[in-house]
């Protein structure tokens, strides 16, 4: 027989922070016995306690009797098998997480989430938890990048132990039928006990895989309420007990699940946005963590140009483990000693440099900045592929950004301006892509709050084009900064904050402040217009 394992306040805890109220979680649990579900995994139990998190971050045993739980209906917590290799060690791990027996509490179930190298070692935990009256099962993650041998090896060493459940996890969402019915039958060569799936749904197939596994013998089946999950979510627990009514002939109630979705799941639906999307489908395609998407779509630093390009940066250097180190350095890659052999000063000494931003400014006020600078001669200079005036009347593109050159790359090859960039910095596969275009080689280093300039190189507090812009006129000379289209974004925008923070690193370092917004901005620029008869 099938069983059916509700993960949502687990699993979807990580989008609200594991906090959920108690009178949702009661009308849950109603929903989920009235649906046929048999277990419910109502939490985490977390070790640390780093940051707010709600109560299914820890499902404590005092929390769980707190809840109004019906009968028969089981219940699982999850404990991640990294939180039991510390330093404190696994022993005292386990009797800190169950302080208590399982015949004195809630829980029948405990679920270890593990990586293919932390199973071995968190193994032990089952014989400590098993004679303390818990069930034991097995999340593999990852396991479809492991061999044949590998699994091997793992069904067998869980084959010498009490456990309940095997279970795997399609981790990043980029398993298709097939590759499910070879993973069951690798495990299926060495552990005779049930086998459960968790599947993720980037490319549209948790529910097809879950389907596919109990035909292959899978037992134990998890779902959340519409998906809610990380990244794009898993297979719904709505649909997956519309199937389960016909292999399992028991006739589920739905209408306390509908009810709860339309009163709950689907507005925090509609706020936080899991589901599947063209970007998850690209992560599970490319073996990505969806964890990656899940940042960058909340982030609004991040365009669809800047998101499409990070997840080629992750296919080509490998994103299958999260890491913000690696999702930073995927927008900023220069790293070591800067270089560079162009001279900014060359064009730039004494001269006004008009930067043209990316902001509407530009376009609104076109036709007066395009009289100033026939008029007045400044060395134009445009951020990325900008092309919102006369393009006749730009000298210079400036571009360093290294997620907008992947996306740009093939507008800018066309473009007849000289590109300003870190040209020696970048990669080989990059500079090809650029074709025949002159490039400019002004090299940059990134160190936070920090400017400095020189002949032909600067330090930069990120890799922002802004910054690099404002560094290169500095270095060259500038008599004056003019800066147009640097509009800013409307309150609450993150960018706003990024854009003034590298504004307060150039006046801490620049020798003088030579910047001037001549279009309207909401930054804070000392601010001229672009309209008087001299600016």
């Amino acid at each position: 027989m099938q069983l059916l394992l509700d993960c949502t306040l687990r699993d979807g805890g990580y989008y609200n922070s594991w906090d959920f109220s108690t009178p949702l979680v009661n009308s849950y649990l109603q929903a989920m016995k009235a649906a046929q579900v048999d277990i419910v995994e109502l939490g985490f139990r977390f070790l640390g306690n780093k940051g707010f998190k709600g109560p299914n971050a820890f499902a404590t045993d005092a929390y769980l009797r707190s809840l109004d739980i019906p009968e028969g209906l089981q219940v699982a917590v999850m404990v991640n098998g990294s939180d039991l290799l510390t330093d404190l060690g696994l022993e005292a791990s386990l009797a800190r997480l169950f302080p208590e027996p399982a015949a004195d509490t809630p829980v029948d179930l405990v679920r270890f989430a593990c990586h293919f190298h932390e199973f071995e070692r968190v193994l032990p935990a089952v014989g400590w938890l098993t004679e303390r009256g818990y069930r034991v099962g097995f999340n593999l993650m990852q396991i479809a990048d492991r061999t044949r041998e590998e699994i091997h090896v793992l069904a067998q060493k869980a084959a010498q132990r009490p456990v309940e459940v095997l279970y795997f996890a399609d981790s990043m969402g980029s398993m298709t039928p097939q590759d499910t019915s070879r993973i069951i039958g690798w495990l299926r060569d060495h552990w005779d006990g049930p086998i459960g799936i968790h599947t993720h749904d980037n490319m549209g197939l948790a529910l097809a895989n879950t389907l596919q596994a109990v035909a292959d013998g899978a037992t134990w089946l998890d779902a959340t309420v519409t998906g809610m999950g990380r990244g794009p979510g898993n297979a719904r627990t709505e649909e997956l007990a519309i199937e389960a009514e016909a292999f399992r002939n028991r006739r589920a109630n739905l209408v306390p699940l509908m009810a709860l979705i339309r009163q709950h799941f689907g507005p925090m639906k509609t706020s936080y946005g899991w589901g599947t999307n063209p970007y998850y489908y690209l992560a599970g395609k490319y073996g990505i963590h969806p964890t990656y998407i899940q940042e960058m779509m909340s982030d609004a630093r991040y365009d669809e140009e800047d998101i499409l390009a990070v997840i080629d940066h992750l296919r080509a250097e490998g994103g299958k483990k999260f890491s913000f180190n690696t999702l930073d350095g995927a927008r900023q890659f220069y790293r070591g000693t800067p270089q560079g052999s162009w001279q900014p000063a060359s064009v730039m000494a004494d001269r006004d440099v008009l930067i043209l931003g990316t902001g509407p400014g530009v376009e609104a006020h076109r036709p007066a900045l395009e009289a100033h600078i026939r008029r007045a001669r400044p060395l134009v200079l445009a951020l990325n592929t900008q092309s919102a005036i006369d393009p006749s009347l730009i000298d210079l593109r400036i571009a360093c950004h290294p997620v907008r050159l992947l996306a740009d790359a093939e507008t800018h090859a066309p473009l007849p301006q000289p590109l300003i960039t870190p040209a020696s910095q970048l990669p080989e596969s990059l500079r090809m892509e650029l074709g025949n275009k002159e490039l400019l080689d002004f090299g940059i280093g990134i160190e936070p709050g920090r400017f400095e300039f020189h002949d032909t190189h600067c330090i930069a507090p990120t890799g922002l084009v802004v910054a690099y812009a404002l560094a290169v006129a500095t270095s060259g000379q500038a008599a004056r900064i003019l800066m147009a289209g640097f509009d800013g974004y409307p309150a609450g925008d993150a960018r706003n904050r990024e854009t003034e923070t590298v504004l307060e690193a150039y006046r801490a370092h620049a020798a003088e402040d030579r910047l001037l917004s001549v279009t309207p901005t909401r930054h804070r620029l000392p601010t001229a217009s672009i309209y008087a008869s001299e600016v």
